[in-house]
């Protein structure tokens, strides 16, 4: 019998949005479960006991997760996934650095980036900064695989009402990597790959300081900012910010690309949004091939007049 254990993503008190595009892919394999690890996390666990369709929850509340440790997490979920056909995450930052550890220690193959689901055993996968779909079929006992969220609609977080069951921790490894300490970005912004508007700057933006041109749409729109890899290799914003193949997935319904000329790695990132628009005074710029509405103009006369517009 198919059964698959989804790995939810948390900060031990909200669920993150990422999971609930995983919920979707995951059911249309088959009854899904949903494993919460972490410390002091039962708010997170009867938030996805809400879920519609979820089969039960297991919640894993020990100190050890408290951080989310790709090396504790992966152990736990190796453990708990015997009992599984299939184990999956969100492929973000997060899964991507959790789900090999799960297949090492499985001993299969973990598929990546999943953003289709042909049957129980055959996937879609983006390859070559996704200008090409490379159907996978995987023959392990246990399938391990993230999945794409902008690739699935958002499962509903209410209507459900599934059984949480508590599991034993597991020890980590020995001599596995230990928390020192977390530095957080704080931003009164929604967050990059759950905003409804996203507005990203390039290399054009020439520095830094000229990104607050950006942040004051952005503030007018209730957007997101983002950057391309040129912008955050220059320094010009943390790469926290980086939108594309190396950086975050974002599929918002508006997408503002300004100064961003298109390269394929930027393109990976954000071309699953449902509106695109560009600015850039290179109308030769690949950018303006894949854009809904293009504005061939100086960034540094369109963003003033764009914000005045605003109000």
């Amino acid at each position: 019998m198919t059964r698959v254990l989804l790995v939810a993503e948390h900060d031990n008190q909200n669920l993150k949005p990422a999971t609930l595009h995983a919920v979707t892919a995951a059911q249309k394999i088959g009854p899904a479960d949903i494993l919460v690890a972490g410390h002091d996390c039962k708010a997170v666990a009867e938030a996805a006991a809400r879920i519609a369709g979820i089969g039960k929850v297991l919640l894993a509340d020990d100190a050890g997760y408290a951080h989310g440790s790709a090396e504790a997490v992966s152990a736990l979920v190796a453990a708990t996934g015997k009992a599984y056909t299939h184990i999956c995450a969100a492929a973000t930052t997060t899964g991507k650095n959790m789900l090999p550890r799960v297949g090492a220690l499985l001993d299969v193959q973990p598929i990546s980036d999943v953003s289709g689901i042909e049957s129980a055993d055959t996937f879609v996968r983006p390859i070559y900064a996704g200008n090409a779909f490379a159907t996978v079929q995987s023959k392990d006992a246990i399938k391990v695989f993230s999945i794409r969220g902008t690739a699935f609609d958002a499962a509903r977080a209410e209507g459900g009402s599934a059984a949480i069951e508590t599991v034993a921790a597991v020890p980590a490894p020995a001599g596995a990597a230990a928390f020192v300490k977390q530095e957080l970005t704080k931003s009164e912004r929604p967050e990059l790959t759950a905003a409804r508007v996203v507005v990203s700057g390039g290399r054009g933006m020439g520095s830094g300081d000229n990104f607050r041109l950006i942040d004051s749409v952005a503030d007018k729109l209730g957007a997101a900012v983002g950057a391309s890899r040129a912008a955050v290799d220059a320094g010009f914003v943390p790469n926290d910010y980086q939108v594309g193949q190396t950086g975050k997935v974002v599929a918002p319904e508006l997408y503002i690309a300004v100064g961003i000329s298109g390269a394929i790695q930027h393109l990976a990132g954000m071309k699953d949004s449902k509106v695109i628009v560009a600015i850039n005074k290179d109308g030769e710029a690949p950018i303006f091939q894949i854009a809904d509405y293009g504005l061939v103009q100086d960034l540094f006369t369109a963003l003033p007049e764009l914000e005045k517009a605003l109000g």
